[in-house]
């Protein structure tokens, strides 16, 4: 299956490189560019893409309003609620490891970001990778991110809190372990589980917990206070 593809970003060099890449994939369409975040989410409604690659910085509005605009609740003013029924997955794009804004888009619902310098196999991997509906939050990256908004992190909600009850807990320990920031197999080894029984697990969790991949499910635990930055 084709994956649809658009690209919001407000150089226009960059939106030809990429463009121009995708599209030589054999399963790969990218159906269209916007060189603002407000183009940006008008074409997101219209086209209605698999895939969005929004950059940060941007004129008019920037990618992180963007982000929140297309993954908003069906129905939110701004257009029409068939339109925004349509959630694509909004791979961040970014000139910064680690931006004030990355934290922000994957709570959002972002599901994860990608250097604008990254080599073009990673970039043709990560739309690959969020459209088939995983996060491309590398372990070594959540890792990173805990420790630079740790300061910043909102006090724990109660409402979240409730929600870790619907977990077992076998579910709950594995959410615990993928927020520290180890892969599906480190999480095996450590709990002496089959990797296969592992993703079971996490596709559980994130079902329970209305969550749309790897990334929010990190969001959602440190949200929650299941854990803390620091804990061991």
């Amino acid at each position: 299956m084709t994956i649809r593809v658009i690209i919001v970003d407000d150089q226009a060099m960059v939106r030809a490189g990429f463009a121009a890449l995708l599209a030589a994939q054999s399963d790969i369409e990218v159906v269209g560019e916007a060189a603002d975040g407000r183009q940006g989410v008008e074409l997101g409604r219209r086209a209605r893409p698999d895939v969005v690659l929004m950059d940060v910085r941007m004129p008019e509005m920037d990618g992180l309003a963007a982000a929140r605009e297309l993954l908003g609740p069906a129905g939110d003013p701004g257009g029409p609620q068939e339109a925004e029924s349509h959630r694509p997955k909004v791979l961040m794009l970014t000139t910064f490891d680690v931006d004030d804004y990355v934290y922000e888009a994957l709570r959002a619902g972002a599901s994860g970001f990608l250097l604008k310098d990254a080599p073009p196999a990673d970039l043709i991997a990560a739309v690959r990778v969020v459209a088939a509906g995983d996060a491309l939050l590398a372990p070594k990256v959540t890792r990173r991110l805990i420790a630079d908004f740790a300061q910043t992190r909102p006090a724990p909600r109660r409402k979240r809190a409730l929600r870790l009850k619907g977990l077992t807990p076998r579910e709950t320990e594995v959410l615990e372990l993928i927020a520290r920031g180890l892969s599906n197999q480190e999480i095996a080894g450590h709990l002496v589980l089959a990797e296969q029984t592992v993703k079971t697990h996490i596709g559980r969790v994130l079902a329970k917990l209305d969550l749309r991949d790897r990334a929010q499910a990190v969001i959602f635990a440190y949200e929650s206070g299941l854990v803390t930055p620091g804990d061991q």
